[in-house]
């Protein structure tokens, strides 16, 4: 988990750590780089980046904790993003880096992820006035993992709305944990997704929750649609990316694996063309929302739509990278 896009430093290491790779890892692991590489193509240049070539956490491999910290919000400049439109009824809250989400329905709003607590005004609660949304029309928060750039936000929405918090039954569990000071509060228990999964419906829509452990232990995905000119289209949201100091540890490599394949097969059974990274730095969501307003010319669609085969594209990535990981590390 990184607060912030190393992207240019990693690029200008890539030569010499794929050198690396090729002076010292077995062809096997060579091999599950490459399909990596290839999968990613431009449209996933940023997520394999930052998978196979990551730079360590401050303070090392927990540094994640650290996220939940009172910290001051960092320059304005290095992170803030305008509130966008994207599709009919799905809006971007983001920043340059994290992604948070607002989904229309007939019966009121979800707010998916939240961002670190000083996102919370400018981005969410200003976004949402800012595109017309009121947020008092909040039913739930859907939480894809219990970070702090991910749920800082929740208590607040929670407190001020009285929206329901769907999170990941495990992740529940370290959240009520926290020390009342935590960054952002801690938020009262609602809604826990356990391995199952479950269906959340509001109004006309129905989001299908997919457990896909390993970024966390209680780490959720989504289905969903969302309407593009009146079309429906399928959203894949993938809630979980980089995966922690597992090591040794094949059980928890398997693990995240093993999600990787069940949120792409999800995604292929409900025919998604959308892939949603609960990391804007990952899937480019900060450049292609401003893109959606730019005019089309004849064969364009909406930045956001990657068609099927680049959605499972995604997934690969995501699989290759771990099983590459795995090997690398010994695990067994």
């Amino acid at each position: 988990m990184k607060a912030y896009a190393r992207f240019t430093a990693p690029l200008a290491a890539l030569a010499i750590s794929t050198a690396a790779i090729a002076q010292t890892a077995p062809s096997e692991i060579e091999a599950h780089i490459a399909a990596a590489k290839t999968a990613a193509g431009l449209n996933y240049r940023a997520t394999f980046v930052n998978l196979c070539f990551p730079t360590p956490f401050p303070g090392g491999a927990r540094g994640a904790a650290s996220l939940l910290m009172p910290r001051p919000a960092p320059d304005r400049g290095i992170w803030y993003a305008s509130p966008y439109k994207v599709f009919d009824n799905f809006y971007w809250l983001g920043t340059r880096q994290h992604s948070s989400w607002a989904l229309k329905t007939s019966a009121g709003i979800i707010i998916i992820d939240t961002n670190f607590a000083w996102a919370t005004e400018p981005e969410i609660l200003d976004g949402l006035a800012k595109l017309r949304l009121n947020p008092k029309d909040i039913k739930y928060v859907i939480l894809s993992h219990a970070h702090g750039d991910h749920d800082q936000g929740v208590a607040t929405l929670q407190g001020r709305y009285g929206a329901k918090v769907v999170m990941g039954a495990p992740d529940w569990d370290d959240t009520l944990k926290r020390a009342p000071d935590v960054a952002g509060g801690v938020p009262k228990k609602d809604i826990a997704v356990g391995p199952e999964g479950m269906k959340l419906t509001l109004g006309d829509t129905t989001i299908d929750i997919v457990a896909t452990p390993g970024h966390t232990p209680g780490t959720l995905s989504y289905i969903f649609p969302v309407k593009d000119g009146g079309k429906t289209v399928m959203v894949a949201y993938s809630g979980g990316t980089l995966t922690g100091a597992f090591g040794t540890n094949g059980a928890r490599w398997d693990e995240y694996i093993a999600s990787q394949k069940r949120i792409a097969k999800a995604a292929a059974d409900a025919g998604a063309s959308v892939l949603i990274s609960n990391h804007s730095e990952y899937d480019d969501a900060y450049t292609k929302a401003r893109l959606v307003k730019v005019k089309r010319e004849t064969g364009e669609v909406n930045p956001f739509i990657v068609g099927a085969d680049g959605v499972q594209r995604y997934f690969t990535v995501m699989t290759e990278f771990a099983t590459a990981a795995k090997l690398r590390n010994g695990a067994k």
